[in-house]
C-alpha cells in the first residue's frame, strides 16, 4: 500500500470518530435512562394490594354486603381499624336489622379479626377515626355523624368519641343534645348560634401537642371549633358561605408548621389556610371535591379529592407536586383502584390506606422499593411540644 493511501485510510478512520458519525448501535445512541413504555401511573409510588386484599361481607352468602366504608387509621401494619355504616341487603339497599360491623379491626392480609360489637347500639355513622399522634397511650377516636334520620334503624345522636385503644372503655364522648338534620338560619345550612356541642353533622378533626383538638362542623354549620383536652370549649371560627373564611361544607381539617390549620372547603372546592388562631391567611382554588386533609412529617399537604378519585400532595405554599389514584369502580377494577375515597391513614411502615366509599371497600398502597420517595405519604407532621 502506498504512503497515500495509508493517509486516506487514517483520514477515513479519524473521521469514522468524529461526533455524530458513531455507527447506530454504539453507547453513544443508547439513553442514560433506558425508556419505560407503557403504563398509567395510577398509583405513582406504590404498589395497590391486589383487588382480593378487602374480603367480601362474612354474610354474603345471603344477600349481605357492607354500606359505605367510611373511616379508617392504622394503629399498626397489623392492625387496622375501619368505620363503616353498618350491612346493608345488597339488593335493596336496606340497612340490615341489628348491624354489626360499625366498627373492624382487619390485620394485614385485610382480613377482619375483630369487630366492636360492644358498641353497636351507641354508634349511628362512624365517619372518621383517628389517633392523636401526640398520644403514647393512642386512644381511638371517632367522628360519628349520627342517624337520627327516618331511614335509619336505631336513634343515635350526633356525637364525638373516644376509646381507650383496645375499644373496652369509652372514655369521652361530647354528644349534641338535640340534633336535627337541617338545621337553619338566615342563610341556607347556616345555624348562627351553635352551642358547643350543637353539632351540624361534625365531619373530621385533628389534634395539637398539649392535648386540644379541633373538630371541623360540618355539613350544616360552617365552623372549626376547639376543644382542651377534657373536651371543654375553647374557641372556633368560620360560618356558612362562600367568602374568605367561610365554610360551605367543612370536610377536612389538618395542622402544620407554625401551627397553620389546613381546611377541606368542599363545596366551595378550595383548601382554606388560617393561622394557629383562626385568622383567615389565604385559599388554594379549584380543588376537586376535597374532603380530607393530612399533613405529614416532610411538611406535605396532602388532600383526598373524592370526586377526583385522588390523592393530591402539595408543599405548605399550596403548590401542587404530586398525586397517585385513579377510579377503580369498573368491570375488572385494578390493584389500588379508588371509588370516592374518603380517608386517608398511615401505617408505622409506610402503608398507606384509603377508604373507598363508594366501594364499599378498603385500599392498601404498599410502597414501591423502585419508586420516588417523594411521593410516598409520610408519617402524621408533629408540632414541637
Amino acid at each position: 500500500m502506498s504512503m497515500d493511501r495509508v493517509g486516506l485510510t487514517l483520514l477515513l478512520g479519524g473521521l469514522a470518530l468524529l461526533p455524530g458519525c458513531a455507527p447506530a448501535d454504539s453507547a453513544a445512541d443508547v439513553p442514560a435512562d433506558p425508556i419505560v413504555k407503557g403504563g398509567t401511573d395510577m398509583n405513582g409510588a406504590y404498589s395497590g394490594a391486589p383487588l382480593s386484599w378487602w374480603k367480601p361481607h362474612p354474610d354474603s352468602a345471603q344477600g349481605f354486603g357492607y354500606a359505605q366504608v367510611s373511616g379508617v387509621v392504622a394503629d399498626s401494619e397489623d392492625r387496622v381499624l375501619i368505620g363503616i355504616r353498618g350491612d346493608i341487603d345488597v339488593e335493596t339497599g336496606a340497612e340490615r336489622p341489628n348491624s354489626s360491623n360499625w366498627i373492624v379491626i382487619a390485620n394485614k392480609d385485610g382480613e377482619i379479626v375483630d369487630r366492636w360489637t360492644q358498641w353497636d347500639t351507641m354508634i349511628g355513622f362512624p365517619h372518621q377515626l383517628y389517633i392523636s399522634p401526640y398520644d403514647p397511650e393512642r386512644h381511638i377516636w371517632v367522628v360519628d355523624r349520627g342517624s337520627n334520620s327516618q331511614n335509619s334503624l336505631k336513634d343515635v345522636h350526633e356525637q364525638i368519641l373516644k376509646f381507650t385503644n383496645d375499644g373496652k372503655q369509652l372514655v369521652m364522648r361530647l354528644r349534641d343534645p338535640n340534633p336535627t338534620q337541617g338545621k337553619g338560619g338566615p342563610v341556607a345550612r347556616d345555624n348562627p348560634n351553635p352551642g358547643p356541642f350543637d353539632y351540624g353533622q361534625a365531619s373530621t378533626m385533628t389534634f395539637l401537642p398539649n392535648g386540644d383538638f379541633l373538630v371541623a362542623d360540618g355539613y350544616q354549620n360552617g365552623r372549626i371549633i376547639r376543644y382542651n383536652a377534657a373536651g371543654e370549649l375553647v374557641s372556633e371560627f368560620g360560618s356558612v358561605g362562600s367568602g374568605p373564611g367561610q365554610f360551605d361544607l367543612v370536610h377536612g381539617v389538618a395542622v402544620g408548621p407554625e401551627g397553620r390549620i389546613y381546611t377541606a372547603d368542599r363545596n366551595n372546592s378550595r383548601i382554606e389556610v388560617f393561622s394557629a388562631d383562626g385568622q383567615f391567611i389565604e385559599e388554594w382554588p379549584n380543588v376537586i371535591d376535597p374532603v380530607g386533609v393530612y399533613v405529614d412529617a416532610s411538611e406535605g399537604v396532602w388532600v383526598v379529592s373524592a370526586g377526583g378519585n385522588r390523592i393530591l400532595k402539595y408543599n405548605t405554599n399550596g403548590q401542587l407536586l404530586t398525586y397517585f389514584g385513579g377510579y377503580g369502580k369498573t368491570t375488572g377494577g385494578f390493584d389500588g383502584g379508588l371509588a370516592r375515597p374518603h380517608q386517608l391513614s398511615v401505617d408505622p411502615q409506610g402503608n398507606a390506606y384509603v377508604t373507598g366509599y363508594d366501594g364499599p371497600w378498603l385500599n392498601k398502597f404498599m410502597p414501591d422499593p423502585a419508586g420516588d420517595p417523594s411521593r410516598l405519604v409520610g408519617q402524621p407532621y408533629k408540632l414541637p411540644q
